[in-house]
């Protein structure tokens, strides 16, 4: 993606796509689907061939929303009751999506659930399949996760998916067939590759050490935040560690004089506290992408992460892998990270990799997966950016 995305001001061509967006997630802090989200309308917004309304399943409503979208880009809806809805739509196609929000061609529900309709073709985005794998890990008010994304699936006539890793998944653990699937992987905003360390008076703001090593996510279970932990605790010759990310239902860190948590941060200081770290740390159980191994090889930064499918896929040779829930591996792992940081060729290929994966593609894909819901063509599971 080139430069910062123009927003369209002319009409849309005549024969454009009718599409209703889910922008329940750029509601509150945004983690990285309400970042997917976001990125994803800014995109869809630049283009002549897409006509999108976004709209909020819930009573939080269009209020706020309207605050949150880009520029161009209308909201409809009315603040409706995100428990009541997820408990009508686990056993019932009722409400439908015209009731709530009007007609479109198309539906995309970004996160997860996509709500019953009666003329809309319906697209998901379905972002991992942590919920089947572990599903102990899922918060009270997740519980009915699994039934809802499995009739979500089987009412869309796409499924979206962010890696092949995780397409491979709704193929074999949800039955999804290949035809339906459209892997759409996500990207990196061009600012991440400029991104520079934190100044001084950030670092006094934050209490950031000069050399740290960083955890960027949720504190849920799922992120291994607590596999970290032990591993950092056991070595402690390692630089401190910064753990940044809003609060979340696995046990919180406790600040000391080599763990610090700074809590959930915007983009534009989690940039740059990304930019002056040593080494990004993701030590997941499971993911589906991994949007922070992406940014941190933008900025330059080494990673040490997981050996997961995706995270394979999305990393593309460039991290550390160590199996996951493995402290000493990783903290072998993270003792032997300071080399890597020394290493400008290492870094030059860091961000060549990373800067493949664009926004502009991602929605390119999108558009893609909303054309072949409409109009459905039999073949095989697509991958329209060409990203493997």
């Amino acid at each position: 993606m080139s430069g910062e995305p123009t927003y369209n001001s002319h009409r849309h061509s005549r024969d454009a796509l009718r599409v209703l967006i889910d922008g329940t997630p750029l509601l509150g802090q945004r983690t990285g689907i309400g970042r997917y989200t976001a990125a994803l309308l800014r995109e869809l917004a630049t283009r002549s061939d897409v006509e999108v309304t976004v709209t909020a399943f819930t009573a939080r409503g269009q209020v706020k929303l309207r605050g949150a979208v880009p520029s161009g880009l209308a909201v409809r809806g009315g603040p409706v009751p995100a428990r009541a809805l997820r408990a009508l739509w686990r056993s019932v196609d009722w409400p439908c999506t015209e009731l709530l929000a009007g007609g479109a061609d198309v539906l995309h529900a970004t996160n997860f659930v996509l709500p019953p309709s009666k003329r809309a073709r319906g697209v998901v985005t379905v972002h991992d399949l942590a919920f089947l794998d572990y599903p102990e890990f899922l918060n009270p008010a997740q519980r009915d996760l699994p039934t809802l994304v499995e009739r979500s699936v089987d009412r869309a006539a796409i499924v979206c998916t962010p890696s092949d890793a995780v397409a491979q998944q709704v193929t074999r653990g949800l039955g999804v067939p290949e035809e339906r699937v459209v892997v759409t992987p996500l990207g990196v905003d061009r600012s991440w590759s400029t991104a520079v360390a934190p100044t001084e008076a950030l670092r006094a703001a934050l209490g950031l050490p000069q050399r740290y090593l960083l955890f960027v996510g949720a504190a849920q279970p799922r992120k291994g935040l607590d596999v970290l932990l032990e591993a950092h605790r056991s070595q402690p010759d390692l630089a401190p560690l910064v753990v940044a990310g809003p609060a979340g239902w696995g046990p919180a860190p406790t600040t000391s004089s080599r763990v610090h948590t700074v809590g959930y941060l915007d983009e534009a200081d989690l940039r740059c506290v990304v930019a002056g770290a040593t080494t990004v740390v993701l030590p997941s159980r499971d993911e589906g992408f991994g949007l922070p191994v992406l940014e941190a090889m933008a900025a330059g930064i080494p990673v040490v992460c997981s050996d997961l499918p995706a995270l394979r896929e999305v990393a593309g040779g460039l991290a550390t892998l160590v199996p996951p829930v493995d402290p000493a591996a990783l903290a072998t792992a993270l003792a032997c990270a300071d080399d890597a940081a020394r290493d400008p060729a290492g870094a030059a290929a860091r961000r060549a990799h990373a800067a493949r994966y664009t926004w502009q593609a991602c929605a390119q894909a999108t558009v893609g997966a909303y054309r072949k819901a409409r109009d459905p063509d039999p073949g095989r599971r697509e991958n329209l950016t060409g990203h493997r």
